[in-house]
């Protein structure tokens, strides 16, 4: 777009849909997001149907490695679903039907004969509410190594001479060092994990998914039911992560999709992808007006 090219040509906004949104013509070039590097992800064409509701709308977008990208906008716009999409989530909802393409380091994870465990292992994800397993908290980190078969600790392996808990004391520190809960924890290894708080239980899942050495982070809402100390510890360690992971976060919360992330997808109703750009672009000087609406409060 030209400098002398007004903002609104080409746009029909004389109307607005029940959410407040004025009616606009998507452009293409408006999600063209363009970075150094390969994609880690690249997604094409993503179309997602729950019975007859399209969810998704031909939704296209590479994402960069070892980033934030934050996924916005009002509820039931999807984002939740494109993010599901990204390790395969949606395959456990039968009325979901999802047509397009997702590569992750350019192979597609859509094709016949993906070993869906091993594809979660790699794309890991960490939900809104916190959902520890009911077990102590070295339990918690240590079960996703031991069911990919990274870790044998039992009495049948120590008979064998091959225990291997060393290893495992390692992978729980280490683990919990990363997720920045460690040192809260490390005298209570073996106190069941319910009895942390709610923020603490969310640093211990996202240490969980690091246990399995993913590769990407996906993260629902991760702190939308955590106090405000709980979410600054919570926003302090994404923006850690990405030092060595790729991170895609959906979030409800504004403010926080603009202090966390290095790009921004906004979806709006429909299930479209409107625009995807560097996060100030989209904050400070978006190309689509229902964009701007959206990020300066007039809807959502």
């Amino acid at each position: 777009m030209s400098e002398t090219e007004p903002k609104t040509e080409g746009t029909a906004r004389s109307s607005e849909t029940t959410t407040g949104e004025t009616d606009e013509r998507i452009r293409e070039e408006w999600s063209d997001y363009s970075f150094e590097g390969e994609a880690k992800l690249a997604v094409e064409d993503l179309d997602v149907h729950y019975g007859d509701d399209h969810a998704l709308k031909g939704v296209s977008m590479d994402i960069p490695e070892e980033s934030v990208t934050a996924l916005i906008g009002p509820s039931g716009c999807g984002k939740s679903t494109f993010l599901r999409c990204l390790n395969r989530m949606n395959d456990r909802i039968k009325a979901a039907s999802i047509d397009g393409s997702v590569k992750l380091d350019g192979e597609e994870i859509y094709q016949d004969g993906v070993d869906l465990v091993e594809l979660r292992k790699a794309v890991g994800m960490v939900f809104q509410a916190p959902n520890p397993f009911p077990k102590s908290i070295r339990d918690n980190i240590t079960y996703g190594p031991r069911k990919h078969g990274d870790l044998d600790t039992g009495l049948l392996a120590r008979l064998t001479g091959r225990d291997d808990s060393e290893a495992a004391d390692e992978l729980v520190r280490r683990a919990l060092e990363q997720a920045a809960i460690w040192d809260e924890v490390e005298d209570r290894l073996d106190d069941n994990a319910m009895g942390l708080s709610g923020g603490q239980q969310q640093r211990l899942c996202i240490a969980r998914c690091l246990a399995v050495d993913p590769e990407v982070i996906l993260m629902d809402e991760p702190a939308s039911a955590l106090d405000p100390v709980a979410t600054s510890k919570i926003e302090d360690l994404i923006e850690e992560l990405a030092e060595e992971y790729t991170v895609v976060v959906v979030t409800h919360n504004m403010q926080q999709a603009a202090r966390i992330s290095d790009q921004t997808a906004v979806f709006l109703t429909g299930g479209e992808l409107v625009e995807y750009d560097d996060t100030d672009k989209i904050f400070e000087d978006p190309e689509s007006q229902r964009v701007e609406d959206y990020v300066t409060g007039k809807f959502g």
